[in-house]
């Protein structure tokens, strides 16, 4: 029987170790080069395969795949491209098995969030109705950690080891120059619908008095005065107020505070601008001369400091995907099941992805304090795990190494063109 090439491809925005979970999936496949011909992997993510824009990865190095597990960004390329609906727009779905069959492709492996594990989903439904059945695995990465099913998503961990010790950091600088100089400090974070990064940020806080003495959740609504009168206790308790704000903030209406007015190509709102608005606002009201900062690009791209556990367990999610397939299991994903907090424990399951499209995961109502400011301990319990343990990716020159791969393209055999 003809072996079948796999296909993988990077979707969304990236992480510090969507790699990791790309070096476990190619080096796996590379054992079972009986079951698995080549791995080829779509240029700029799905829409690479809809281009037929494929790259060949046998033609990388060992040594080059396994420096993937500490290189950030996505090696392969990634999109924000959403297929829609089977009826709405089947054409593209039929553009994809054309291409499938075209090179062979019997495995397809989508390393993304929500909207990845239901277009996966999708292929495999429209290659059964076509007569050309397609094994998809979905890969879980997203940082808003808002995948159901799995403990928690790789890229969450290093983003949420990122913001702790960035508050933590920042907190030391404000608090040493508070009498004379900055009052209030305001970092914005990722977190559209869930704010599990902004409560990382609470990990910082290791006693009574530690930064961040706010943090703002898209779960909990925007009280204008509540927020300006834990500000000013902050203030006169410790000289100085530190606040963590997700990007997702609400008002009373159900609207963004950060509303840009324009939309991505999810159909997502633009978000930004949190942090201004929210510093203005207490220097409108309480006269504090503040500071802000966004950390944007810099909590998801941070190899330097990328958490331990969530490299290994994108590796191993990445290994996962490769077994299940072989194992003939369809429009799954693999998971993270926690066995125990202390010590932690975990290990691999599964989930069908019509379970996972599109469904967020919030935020408990347990997680965050009373008076919606704080994370409590059962929250801790479950972030402190996620940001352990360091794996620094080597230095020269007091620079990161990273890999670049060579991305050599295979040849098309489709004469027709596609344009996305």
């Amino acid at each position: 029987m003809d072996k079948k090439n796999a296909l993988y491809a990077q979707s969304g925005g990236v992480t510090a170790v969507i790699n990791a979970s790309a070096c476990g999936l190619i080096e796996t496949a590379r054992k079972h080069k009986d079951k698995i011909g080549k791995v080829y992997a779509g240029r700029d993510g799905i829409i690479g395969a809809l281009t037929e824009d494929l790259i060949d990865t046998s033609k990388e190095s060992a040594s080059a795949v396994a420096k993937l597990r500490h290189t950030p960004g996505g090696a392969f390329g990634s999109c924000r491209y959403k297929l829609k609906g089977l009826e709405e727009n089947r054409a593209e779905y039929e553009r994809l098995i054309e291409v499938f069959k075209a090179h062979n492709i019997g495995y397809f492996f989508y390393n993304g969030g929500g909207d990845s594990q239901d277009t996966a989903h999708k292929v495999s439904q429209i290659g059964d109705k076509m007569g050309y059945p397609v094994v998809c695995v979905g890969i879980p990465k997203t940082v808003d950690n808002d995948l159901p099913i799995t403990d928690n998503c790789p890229g969450f961990g290093s983003v949420a080891k990122y913001v702790a010790v960035s508050i933590k950091e920042a907190a030391l600088d404000v608090r040493s120059m508070a009498k004379t100089s900055t009052k209030v400090f305001i970092m914005e974070v990722m977190g559209r619908h869930a704010g599990w990064i902004a409560a990382a940020a609470g990990l910082a806080a290791e006693q009574e008095g530690d930064a961040p003495h706010i943090i703002l959740f898209p779960e909990i609504t925007f009280n204008e005065k509540k927020f300006l009168s834990k500000v000013k206790k902050s203030v006169q308790q410790y000289g100085y107020c530190v606040i963590a704000a997700s990007e997702g903030v609400r008002n009373k209406e159900g609207k963004f505070l950060a509303e840009a007015g324009t939309t991505d190509a999810f159909g997502h709102a633009q978000l930004g601008g949190l942090a201004p608005m929210l510093a203005q606002m207490t220097k409108d009201e309480l006269g504090y001369k503040y500071h802000w900062a966004v950390a944007d690009y810099l909590q998801r791209a941070a190899r330097h400091i990328a958490s331990k556990t969530d490299v290994t367990q994108a590796y191993a999610l990445g290994k996962a995907a490769v077994d299940l397939a072989l194992k003939g299991k369809n429009a799954v994903m693999p998971t993270i099941v926690r066995k125990s907090d202390k010590p932690y424990r975990w290990t691999i399951g599964e989930a069908p992805l019509a379970k996972v499209a599109n469904v967020e995961k919030m935020m408990p109502r347990s997680f965050i304090t009373r008076d919606g400011f704080g994370i409590t301990e059962p929250c801790r319990r479950y972030l402190e795990p996620l940001i352990r343990g360091e794996e620094f990716p080597p230095f020269r020159h007091g620079l990161p190494q990273y890999v670049t791969l060579k991305n050599v393209a295979v040849p098309k055999k489709l004469t027709k063109k596609f344009k996305v």
